[in-house]
């Protein structure tokens, strides 16, 4: 709708011709960067760039052994080759981070629930057009134009389950619950075809932390629980990524010497860490930059460091709840949860793994990482929270007077 407050700020700025220099964002400032600017949740948007700030730090201590372990004699690559590829795919997700943010809530769900229609069928395409990486099929696309769909997925999954689970308003006698399930298991089918327990897990999570918020029984949560270790016992017997995994880490077979050395990455630094760049455990990991950069993190900067991130996600968690506890629209606040329950849990699986705590998942840690598929798609994951989290009490007026209420 040409000239709606229920457009993209940056679109409707440039129609009104309030965009440039001349705007200075001041609390009087009525223009629609004006008012994005100021119904923003700035201290949630500095505590994920704060993140993201120590993630490149992470990344160009982690970068010298992922370089080194790709190298060939024919082709050397730089030390701080990750670290240079993560400034590209900061400067790309973070703009996108913001532009996602400026949507108002109605676009942000259209956005989405379109995006996870796009991806659900990447996703069924990986099994016969993806390409191959370290024994996964996870990736599809031509050169290096390749995308990892269920990363973007995930954001998209949590707001088309919130979407549907709010129907409940318009019929309550409609089997949300099961229908979203459905989709769950069904997606999960696709993702153990890959192979990426990881992933599974994690969507499971998300679909859980959901059923919590909705309303669900306290006995129907119990039983969920109890369902899903019968599916993780029978994934253990039937499923051989699982019995791979498993058994390496509890029995001591070949995976769990990666465990090992990551732990011992992790705490060979003390308190207060070797020094960056003075890390030698790290070049032992084999996957430094991804996987287990939680552990180079620790050599060279301590385990206070390590503490430090761990902080900034339990800020950020506490931030979004506090944030979630002033609205009263149920599918805000059932897709804010699922969203932070995907980036906090994803968090906590990664750091789980390099504890020793959870067998290796081959997760990343959300902004810490390298990755291109894995940054973008955190960084739509964080917009969508910023988008749906922001307050803006004179569109909220204008809404109640609209609706003859006032």
């Amino acid at each position: 709708m040409s000239g709606s407050s229920e457009e993209v700020p940056w679109v409707l700025a440039a129609k009104t011709g309030k965009i440039g220099l001349s705007n200075r964002l001041g609390r009087g400032d009525r223009s629609p960067l004006g008012v994005w600017f100021w119904e923003l949740d700035r201290v949630l948007l500095a505590l994920m760039l704060a993140l993201i700030a120590v993630g490149l730090l992470a990344v160009a201590a982690a970068s010298p052994a992922g370089a080194r372990r790709l190298s060939t004699d024919a082709v050397k690559l730089p030390e701080l080759y990750f670290f240079y590829k993560q400034l590209m795919w900061i400067g790309v997700g973070v703009p996108l981070m913001l532009f996602i943010s400026m949507y108002p809530r109605e676009q942000a769900r259209r956005l989405a629930i379109f995006g996870f229609a796009v991806m659900l069928g990447l996703l069924m395409l990986v099994p016969f057009l993806g390409k191959e990486v370290n024994g996964a099929q996870r990736w599809i696309g031509w050169g290096p134009a390749t995308i990892q769909p269920s990363e973007f997925l995930k954001p998209m999954f949590a707001i088309t389950l919130a979407w549907i689970l709010s129907w409940k308003i318009k019929d309550g006698k409609l089997p949300l619950a099961m229908i979203t399930m459905g989709i769950t298991g069904y997606i999960c089918i696709f993702l153990l075809a890959q192979p990426d327990l990881g992933q599974t897990i994690l969507c499971c999570g998300i679909w859980f932390a959901l059923m919590m918020v909705y309303g669900v029984p306290a006995w129907r949560l119990w039983a969920l629980v109890l369902g899903g270790a019968a599916l993780l016992f029978v994934a253990y017997n039937f499923y051989p990524v699982a019995t791979q995994r498993i058994d390496a880490w509890i029995f001591g077979t070949e995976g769990l010497t990666h465990d090992k050395m990551a732990m011992a990455t992790l705490t060979a630094g003390g308190l207060i860490g070797v020094g960056p760049g003075l890390g030698t455990r790290k070049y032992s990991l084999p996957e430094a930059q991804t996987d287990y950069i939680f552990s180079v993190i620790g050599e060279e900067f301590g385990l206070l460091a390590c503490m430090v991130i761990a902080v900034l996600f339990l800020a950020i968690l506490i931030r979004v709840v506090t944030r979630l506890l002033e609205e009263k629209d149920q599918f805000t606040v059932l897709a804010v949860t699922g969203l932070i329950a995907q980036f906090i849990g994803q968090a906590m699986i990664n750091m789980a793994v390099n504890l020793g705590i959870f067998p290796s998942k081959g997760m990343t840690l959300p902004f810490i990482s390298y990755g291109g598929s894995s940054i973008l798609a955190l960084s739509v994951t964080c917009g969508f929270i910023l988008a749906l989290t922001k307050r803006n009490p004179y569109l909220d007026r204008s809404r109640y007077m609209r609706d003859g209420n006032g």
